[in-house]
């Protein structure tokens, strides 16, 4: 097994941060859907395990993909659909939920048999969203006791789905793609408040740039024409706020790291960090509360940062659904957390943090395969008084493939341990 032997050090310098991993599976799909006469572009995108899945998906479903070594390991994609429907097709999403998610409906749009494949927890990530809706409109499928694989056999039908807002915000995107595909108009109807908004507004966003109009009713309900034609683009991925998010709360504990190429307009919703750390850096309160319910992948990170905010408490709520992602993050960020010093509470829906001056570090953690996880701890360790050892640390590729080679750049002291 590998482990990495991660030492106390500053952090300093300048960091290029990697474009948006959420945005790129949108353009690459929406790129994908394309009538099939002109080729898109899609610029600045970075080989992720995840991104790959997505990229895999589209080619079984018909779509020729060119990948072009550009610059600093960023790709240019230029992608044109060759077949409009294929009779089968093998999706292997690895580990990426949202490869599974988004593609489920759309390969019943573009393929009458679908098998769905994955590995590690994803295998297990709830499907019941889509299950209902096959039920509903009698399209046959199976799978193992409810895990992957899944097989689908049958084509989506256009009609009012009800989903619910507190689940997670793939299954909207995932319909939001395929239903204009169809002959006739659709609705989505959210039950009760939907989380998680800002992932909505990007891939009505990407829509929007090839082509395809969704009518949004306050997040209530959207209005999607049928018949609708995907029209080619060129599109360049901006900075991801949520890789981002680890090199910003790095400076905010006293790194000094510059993160470069984040849009200070985007629409991503992770872009919260930035008033979250103003709100924190420029207030005389000594308790805060975080609402995860829009940001859940920050949640970790801001654990770290909480950890070190000394004298004061953060309590994290609305963090549920951290359960069902790469790891049930509420569980691992905070026992990691805690081997290394800190004071973390782990509650049903989230976490209650006393903040410390320093951690004691100098303990054995692990990411439990968790790309969140690992990078988290990796800020962790900056604010450690020991080295700490991380187990699964090669689980960042899913999202970062660069991020240790970032780390080192800026300072960090990192040597891998081959245990045999």
């Amino acid at each position: 097994m590998k482990k990495l032997l991660i030492r106390p050090s500053r952090l300093s310098g300048n960091v290029l941060i990697p474009p948006s991993k959420s945005i790129s599976h949108r353009a690459i799909i929406c790129a994908s859907l394309c009538d099939g006469k002109n080729e898109s572009i899609i610029n600045n995108v970075i080989m992720s395990e995840d991104i790959k899945a997505t990229i895999n998906a589209m080619e079984a479903l018909g779509v020729r993909i060119n990948i072009e070594d550009e610059f600093n390991d960023r790709y240019k994609l230029t992608i044109i659909r060759e077949k409009n429907s294929v009779e089968s097709s093998i999706i292997n999403c690895n580990e990426s939920g949202s490869t599974l998610r988004f593609l489920i409906p759309i390969a019943m749009v573009l393929s009458d048999k679908s098998e769905f494949t994955g590995c590690g927890r994803l295998i297990e990530r709830p499907l019941d969203t889509y299950y209902r809706i096959f039920d509903e409109q009698g399209i046959n499928y199976s799978n193992d006791s409810g895990k992957l694989p899944l097989i689908v056999n049958g084509k989506i039908k256009s009609s009012n789905f009800k989903i619910e807002g507190d689940i997670s915000s793939q299954f909207i995107s995932g319909l939001l793609f395929s239903l204009p595909l169809l002959e006739k108009e659709s609705k989505i109807t959210i039950i009760n408040e939907l989380e998680s908004k800002g992932y909505v507004d990007l891939t009505i966003d990407m829509l929007n740039k090839f082509g395809v109009n969704i009518v949004n009713n306050n997040y209530k309900d959207f209005i999607i024409e049928g018949n609708s034609k995907y029209k080619a683009a060129n599109y360049e991925v901006e900075a991801d706020y949520s890789q981002g998010a680890f090199f910003l709360v790095a400076s905010a504990l006293g790194n000094d790291v510059n993160s470069l190429g984040l849009n200070e307009e985007s629409i991503q919703g992770d872009r919260k960090i930035v008033d979250i750390i103003n709100e924190i850096n420029n207030s005389n309160f000594n308790e805060f509360i975080i609402d995860a319910s829009q940001i859940p992948d920050l949640v970790p990170i801001l654990a770290v940062l909480s950890s070190l905010l000394d004298g004061k408490t953060v309590n994290i709520i609305n963090a549920k659904r951290l359960r069902i992602k790469e790891s049930d993050r509420l569980n691992a960020i905070t026992t990691q957390l805690n081997l290394l010093g800190a004071d973390l509470t782990e509650l049903e829906d989230g976490i209650i943090i006393k903040g410390k001056k320093i951690l004691k570090g100098g303990a054995t953690v692990n990411s439990f395969n968790d790309h969140r996880i690992a990078m988290s701890l990796a800020i962790a360790a900056t604010r450690c008084e020991n080295e700490i050892v991380l187990e699964g640390y090669e689980a960042v590729k899913k999202s970062y493939p660069n991020f240790w080679r970032d780390y080192q750049a800026l300072g960090g002291q990192i040597s891998e341990l081959n245990m045999g």
